[in-house]
């Protein structure tokens, strides 16, 4: 039975993909490499996410590519954030059934938390997780200062990464298609549930 749910944040609940293209292929400029098309970035992404950076500039070092993450991130020029259809009500039909929601997110505290005012959620989550490189060294503590037991929990992502981790330490898991990864890359770590809209997403949650 769910009695908990951890949610991403980029891919699940922000429609990030316009965004995240834009971003990567900012950085990527300023580091004289070639711009990606949408698909190459799904096909070709991982996390933590400096295994994906690595494949293009092996030297990049986790420190540069969060300065270059924070320029591209919060600048006037890209393209504005995005909720993801549906899933605001979804989130808060949720909260009034008193369901315990945290959020495990690589985001930045500078992008996320206005964001969340953008959307309408704050005061929504009962904790929060982010700026988080590698999931796997913190959803143990999640889980603990919550009092979540794995059993009851479910994690709501888009990448194999975040999914992988929560498998590892008991957790259910439902993975997305609106997100970062192409469905076969999701379908390949056998997911409890694979969903396309937040309309089958909720028929898992309620």
């Amino acid at each position: 039975m769910i009695k908990n749910i951890i949610f991403d944040w980029s891919g699940v609940i922000k429609d990030a993909l316009e965004n995240h293209l834009w971003v990567v292929n900012r950085m990527f400029e300023k580091l004289g490499g070639e711009k990606l098309s949408l698909s190459e970035i799904t096909e070709s992404w991982e996390q933590p996410f400096m295994k994906f950076y690595n494949k293009y500039f092996p030297e990049l070092t986790l420190e540069e590519q969060k300065v270059l993450y924070k320029e591209a991130i919060t600048s006037k020029d890209g393209p504005k954030p995005r909720v993801y259809p549906g899933i605001v009500d979804l989130i808060k039909k949720l909260k009034e059934k008193r369901i315990p929601m945290v959020v495990l997110s690589s985001d930045m505290p500078d992008t996320f938390y206005p964001e969340m005012k953008d959307f309408g959620l704050e005061n929504i989550f009962d904790d929060v997780f982010i700026n988080t490189h590698d999931k796997g060294e913190v959803i143990g503590e999640l889980l603990k200062r919550n009092n979540f037991k794995p059993e009851e929990t479910v994690l709501i992502g888009d990448t194999n990464h975040e999914l992988e981790i929560a498998k590892a330490v008991g957790t259910k898991v439902i993975a997305v298609t609106w997100g970062f990864c192409t469905e076969d890359k999701l379908k390949s770590i056998s997911p409890d549930y694979l969903v396309h809209n937040v309309k089958e997403l909720e028929e898992i949650l309620l």
